[in-house]
């Protein structure tokens, strides 16, 4: 062919190779994909993952269990992956002491700054309940948002919550709905799990905290621990919202 064909390349023309371009960012909240490739070359792909925080507060252990079987949830599912953190206790230690609480597990670092809220793409909220609603050291780390609220930073982000109670009439819907004051101030999506666990939403044989609101759990006096349903329950709430996510943040 003649010259300026381009239908055949030339017998001299050494071989493509990878020339070191920046990788190709995919995952990002907005999906957002950018190439800087040129012909013959074969682009870097990298996969970001979507994050899910996992934020609570637990006093006796009952949210955190279920907070960690929620993150097993979550990383089930391809693309997704969840970071617990913990929101910072407000009570000194001498009052916990006489409350008989044990002491936190290292293992879960305490949440530094409300702007890490800022690098999540959902968010999933565990607290126990007080009265009906969240306990005081959860409402204070919200409390501490403003700037968030003021930016507004946290707008259209998902967001679910799951709730430990004393009994079975102490708030395991109350405590989820009441929160939701937060999330409209902030202008965040609610995102319930509705009846999307099946039969065992209906069954009737054991007790099993949880809702339509998200998970949940009976603590008693605190020594009663979560049965395998309500285990269940949490990493089925973990795996719903990735999906829900991966489905926001399609392109």
């Amino acid at each position: 062919m003649g010259k300026g064909g381009g239908c055949v390349p030339s017998k001299k023309r050494p071989p493509a190779v990878d020339s070191g371009n920046a990788p190709v960012t995919i995952g990002s909240p907005t999906n957002a994909v950018e190439s800087q490739t040129r012909e013959n070359e074969v682009p870097i792909v990298t996969v970001t993952k979507l994050k899910i925080l996992i934020v609570f507060y637990s006093m006796y252990g009952h949210v955190e269990t279920l907070a960690r079987r929620m993150k097993k949830g979550v990383d089930g599912v391809d693309g997704v992956e969840a970071v617990l953190v913990r929101v910072p206790e407000t009570l000194p230690e001498d009052v916990l002491a006489q409350m008989r609480a044990p002491a936190k597990d290292d293992e879960i670092v305490e949440i530094s700054s409300v702007h890490e809220l800022e690098l999540a793409d959902v968010f999933l909220f565990g607290f126990p309940t007080r009265y009906g609603s969240m306990a005081a050291q959860m409402k204070a780390f919200f409390d501490s948002t403003g700037q968030l609220w003021r930016d507004p930073k946290l707008a259209g982000k998902p967001a679910g919550f799951f709730v430990s109670t004393g009994t079975q009439g102490g708030g395991q819907e109350t405590t989820a709905w009441t929160a939701i004051t937060q999330l409209a101030h902030h202008g965040m999506l609610f995102v319930p799990i509705g009846y999307t666990f099946g039969a065992n939403m209906f069954k009737m044989d054991s007790i099993r905290g949880g809702t339509p609101y998200g998970a949940g759990v009976f603590a008693g006096d605190g020594t009663r621990e979560p049965s395998e349903t309500e285990l269940a329950l949490a990493e089925h709430q973990g795996k719903y919202m990735a999906g829900v996510v991966k489905k926001l943040t399609r392109v």
